[in-house]
C-alpha cells in the first residue's frame, strides 16, 4: 500500500494547499474520525477522498458508498485510488457496484477502472460483464478503445472459455488485436 498511499498524499496535499488537516487525515487511525470526516456536511472532496481510502483499505466497510462514487469520478486518479481501496474492502456488494459502473453505456468514459477492478475480483459476474461491454465497444474507431483492452486483458486475466467469440472478434481490431491474442492463448 505505501505506493498506492504515497500517490494518494502528493495529489492530496496539493488540493488541500498542504494543510495540515490534510496530513493528519492521511496518518490517521481512527477508524471513528475517518468515519466522521465521510458523514461530517461541508467536508471537501480531498478530505473524503484520504478518508474512505484509510478506511477502505483498512476492510471498514463504513468506506463503501464513498468510494463506490469516486470510482465513477471523472478524475482518473481518483477512481485509480477508489479502485485499489474498493479492492482491498472486501465487501460483497463490491463487484455489483464495479459491475453497474462498468456496464452503464451513458458512463463508458469513466468505466477503465470498474472494468479493472471486476477483473481484480474475479467474481461471478466479472466474465459476463466484461463481455457485455466488450461486445458494445466493438467499433473500429470506436472512442473508448481504452475500456475495450481492460476488458480483453480482464478477460484474458480471468481465463474463461465464455470469453472466446467476443475475443474472436476483438482480434481484427488494431488497438486490440494483439491483447485478443494473447488473451486466447489463456483460455481454459
Amino acid at each position: 500500500m505505501e505506493e498506492e498511499l504515497r500517490s494518494l498524499a502528493e495529489r492530496l496535499r496539493d488540493e488541500s494547499g498542504g494543510s495540515g488537516e490534510c496530513e493528519r487525515l492521511l496518518a490517521s487511525e481512527d477508524h471513528e474520525e475517518l468515519a466522521g470526516v465521510l458523514t461530517e456536511a461541508g467536508q471537501p472532496l480531498w478530505a473524503r477522498e484520504a478518508a474512505a481510502f484509510r478506511l477502505g483499505c483498512s476492510g471498514d466497510r463504513r468506506a463503501f458508498e464513498a468510494l463506490v462514487l469516486l470510482l465513477n469520478h471523472r478524475d482518473p486518479e481518483r477512481c485509480v485510488s477508489a479502485s485499489y481501496a474498493l479492492a482491498r474492502l472486501r465487501d460483497p456488494r463490491t463487484a455489483r457496484a464495479a459491475a453497474a459502473l462498468a456496464s452503464n453505456e451513458l458512463r463508458t468514459a469513466y468505466a477503465l477502472q470498474p472494468v479493472r477492478l471486476l477483473a481484480e475480483l474475479r467474481a461471478p459476474e466479472s466474465v459476463p460483464v466484461l463481455i457485455a461491454t466488450l461486445e458494445r465497444l466493438l467499433a473500429p474507431d470506436g472512442p473508448y478503445w481504452r475500456v475495450a483492452l481492460a476488458c480483453v486483458e480482464g478477460l484474458g486475466q480471468l481465463g474463461d472459455v465464455r470469453a472466446r467469440s467476443v475475443l474472436e472478434s476483438a482480434l481484427d481490431q488494431p488497438k486490440l488485436g494483439a491483447a485478443a491474442s494473447v488473451a486466447l492463448s489463456g483460455l481454459e
